[in-house]
């Protein structure tokens, strides 16, 4: 075996390795790029060979590091970062949640449907994860409980509405994706519209199907109150400002006004106005949103710079030509490729979260499937419609690492704010459904490609 080879084999396993004994992510990929950087000249002087890698060789890193703060791409980031931090403080998710259960009330698994409902629309305004969850999980697992819904149920709703953000636009997720793709971030925001309602609409169905077997796992309130005309005048005004943001955010760059970066400032400028509007918008409240954006953007640009320096010296290895050559060596049909690629993928999230993946295995993949002839894909006039749609596949699948163990944030974030009762074994076996009706999703969007290309196309044709 070569060493360069040798070389690649032991950097994945060390970058596992210091994930799996708890170094932050940025240390490892920067820490053991200039640790390789210092095998690779070890063994030009001594095992003579001749590698290539030295420090001269490494300050290209310079250069990519200033375009990498130069791209106009991740400025969205801390915008829409800012956005969901202070829409969480805003107070609309708390009206929504109290007039949807008035309208849903009557069904079983009512509240169930109202927290997934909820789910989009905070999805489709923020993008943020954790912020989602555990907003979801303060508002709405003391009262689903209380109502008598079975723990599993009450605690994989939450996991699974809470998760939609990864996939609904505006997703940090598919703004990283773009940007490490070289793709229009205004694609994969279209792109997922269909997929990530499809997935909502999934979860629906299940509840609906589920409560309708099993009753007593989501019990109507006994006092709960009848609709009126009151009821849904409160809904409507409940619904508005999250539409505002959305249409601000979505409309803007679906209907041509702004890019996805202008649309991000607009989003941010939106949240604050919902929040002054509902008199929540205070000093302390704006300087705890800001401290919480610059917390949060510098974790995801410290990443950004360790993967920089680790994709740099992975590719000066060959890294990338190792990858490629072993995935096209598999003599299998391009779709059967890509669900491989899938697949693994999906066995990563269980260990891996979805910025290393997403930073790490994504560029080395794609190169291949750009190459690759995806039928009816690689027809469809939308530019690069078949890594637009391997990036919203790639997306449906990595939704899944959140919810499986023993990395799922999700169940931490649902954990930290569950009630006592609620134990780490019904969070486990509360989130294998949905886990479940993700892999269904990604099914359907595999076998229909036009659940993601034909938005794109209306939008920007």
């Amino acid at each position: 075996m070569e060493t360069t080879t040798l070389l690649i084999i032991a950097l994945f396993v060390s970058f596992v390795g210091l994930l799996l004994i708890g170094v932050p992510v940025a240390y490892s990929l920067g820490g053991l790029s200039v640790i390789f950087v210092g095998v690779a000249m070890l063994c030009d002087t001594y095992a003579g060979t001749f590698i290539g890698l030295d420090l001269q060789t490494f300050s290209l890193v310079i250069n990519r590091i200033f375009a990498l703060m130069e791209n106009w791409v991740l400025v969205a980031l801390p915008m829409f970062v800012f956005m969901g931090h202070m829409l969480d403080r805003s107070g609309v998710a708390e009206k929504l949640l109290h007039a949807m259960q008035n309208l849903v009330g009557g069904v079983h698994g009512g509240l169930a449907i109202s927290v997934t409902i909820i789910g989009v629309m905070l999805a489709a305004a923020t993008g943020i994860i954790g912020a989602s969850i555990v907003l979801l999980g303060i508002l709405s697992l003391p009262v689903m409980l209380s109502q008598g819904y079975k723990k599993e149920l009450a605690v994989g709703t939450v996991c699974g509405a809470g998760t939609l953000g990864i996939l609904i636009p505006p997703s940090i997720m598919l703004i990283i994706m773009a940007d490490q793709l070289q793709l229009p971030v205004g694609n994969l925001f279209m792109g997922a519209v269909f997929p990530g309602l499809l997935l909502a609409s999934l979860y629906v169905i299940y509840i609906l199907v589920y409560t309708k077997f099993k009753p007593s796992a989501a019990p109507i309130p006994q006092n709960r109150q009848k609709l009126t005309f009151k009821a849904l005048r409160e809904l409507a005004l409940a619904i508005l400002p999250a539409m505002f943001l959305i249409l601000l955010v979505l409309g803007s760059i679906f209907f041509g006004i702004a890019t996805p970066t202008e649309s991000s400032g607009m989003g941010a400028m939106g949240a604050t106005i919902l929040a002054a509007t509902n008199r929540k918008l205070h000093f302390s409240v704006l300087k705890e949103a800001m401290a919480e954006t610059l917390k949060t953007t510098g974790f995801l640009f410290a990443i950004l710079i360790g993967a920089t320096c680790f994709s740099l010296v992975l590719r000066f290895l060959g890294g990338d030509e190792l990858i490629e050559g072993l995935l096209l060596s598999i003599d299998v049909s391009p779709g059967n490729l890509v669900l491989i690629i899938l697949f693994i993928i999906f066995c990563l999230g269980f260990f891996l979260d979805w910025i290393e993946i997403t930073l790490i295995i994504l560029p080395l993949v794609a190169p291949v499937l750009a190459g690759l002839d995806l039928g009816p894909v690689s027809e469809s006039p939308l530019e690069k419609a078949g890594l637009v749609w391997f990036s919203i596949l790639y997306a449906v699948t990595l939704q899944t690492s959140f919810l499986t163990p023993p990395v799922g944030f999700a169940l931490f974030f649902v954990k930290g704010v569950c009630p006592p009762e609620v134990q780490i074994s019904h969070i486990y076996r509360g989130v294998v459904p949905f886990v479940i009706l993700q892999l269904v999703a990604l099914v359907l969007v595999f076998l229909f490609p036009e659940l993601v290309t034909w938005l794109p196309l209306v939008a920007y044709k």
